[in-house]
């Protein structure tokens, strides 16, 4: 199954930006954690269903927090976390804002489920592949 097939399950078993991503990442990882996938719901819809900030800029960055983020309070983040964080903020700002006019949900799909439909699975396949490229670029991945 490719990504966008992929993709396009999930939203059919009700998952949306924020959950799919981390379904992605737990997939490529070889790991289950239904608890993670609970909390990214969190992102979906603009973070808290607001229409902000698109889900998939604020799940991007969780994905490459998990390899790079502070793991407990006796070790610090990688040294890659700024910079990578940083490539992959850049690279969504600029993305959104030539093709969508803007980094909010209310931007790109505002309350036009069709939007949803046609413009999401293709934000979160380049979102995942962006990250997946930034780390391993960076040989976390």
């Amino acid at each position: 199954m490719d990504l966008e097939e992929r993709i396009m399950e999930l939203s059919r078993y009700g998952y949306a930006c924020g959950q799919i991503l981390a379904i992605l990442l737990l997939d490529t990882v070889g790991e289950e954690n239904p608890k993670l996938v609970q909390c990214m719901q969190g992102l979906n819809g603009g973070i808290g269903g607001s229409g902000d900030v698109c889900g998939c800029m604020a799940a991007g960055s969780c994905l490459i927090a998990y390899f790079t983020g502070k793991p407990d309070e006796s070790s610090f983040e990688s040294a890659h976390h700024k910079a990578a964080l940083g490539e992959f903020t850049r690279w969504f700002t600029e993305e959104m804002e030539l093709e969508y006019m803007g980094i909010d949900c209310r931007d790109i799909v505002g309350t036009n489920p069709a939007k949803k439909v046609q413009y999401c699975p293709s934000i979160i396949a380049s979102t995942y592949e962006k990250c997946m490229e930034i780390l391993e670029s960076r040989g976390l991945l």
